[in-house]
């Protein structure tokens, strides 16, 4: 029987574990958790939709865009390995810095989360990424995330109310639309 790796990494880190003191008795509720500053802990039902869409595997390096309190960052550090690398960014400071601060806590010293000025998409200077992963509504295509992609990379992000699933074959951009509607909080 096949391990399944990202719900081993639901299983390593807990929801709980990233979430603001006051919120973690409603850890395991599958809705979105209020983390302060307008941005949310997305349910877990539609992180794991998410992570099994992004196929990340050992030793991919990975952009987490919107990282938020440091989770998903830390469960693709479990699905990567110590020989994977994960770069999460944040547009708040406060929540980047706490983010970080619980993954040094956890020793998930392949990931990071930084706190990144508004208007820039992603991480391209620690590019090109095999997997990004956006956990914000995106209303227009993010073409700078796409920049970032590695030949044969992917790319799972809410756009327009759908799931996205979009992967690199050099230069040609293959988008493919997944079932479900999602709500996010924007993209910005």
């Amino acid at each position: 029987m096949r391990t399944d790796p990202v719900a081993a990494a639901m299983r390593a880190a807990p929801r709980a574990d990233y979430l603001p003191e006051g919120a973690r008795g409603r850890a395991a509720d599958d809705v979105p958790i209020s983390i302060g500053h307008g941005a949310t802990c997305s349910q877990p039902s539609t992180v794991a939709t998410m992570l099994r869409a992004l196929h990340a595997g050992p030793g991919h390096r990975v952009l987490d865009v919107g990282a938020g309190s440091g989770w998903t960052t830390a469960l693709l550090a479990h699905v990567v390995g110590p020989a994977g690398r994960v770069v999460g960014v944040e547009l708040e400071t406060e929540l980047a810095e706490a983010a970080e601060a619980r993954l040094r806590r956890d020793g998930l010293d392949h990931a990071s989360v930084l706190a990144v000025p508004p208007g820039v998409l992603g991480r391209a200077e620690d590019g090109p990424f095999d997997r990004i992963l956006v956990s914000a509504m995106a209303q227009q295509w993010p073409a700078a995330l796409e920049d970032q992609l590695a030949d044969a990379g992917r790319m799972v992000l809410p756009w327009r109310g759908r799931l996205m699933v979009a992967e690199r074959a050099g230069e040609e951009v293959r988008r493919d639309q997944e079932p479900g509607w999602y709500r996010f909080v924007p993209l910005r």
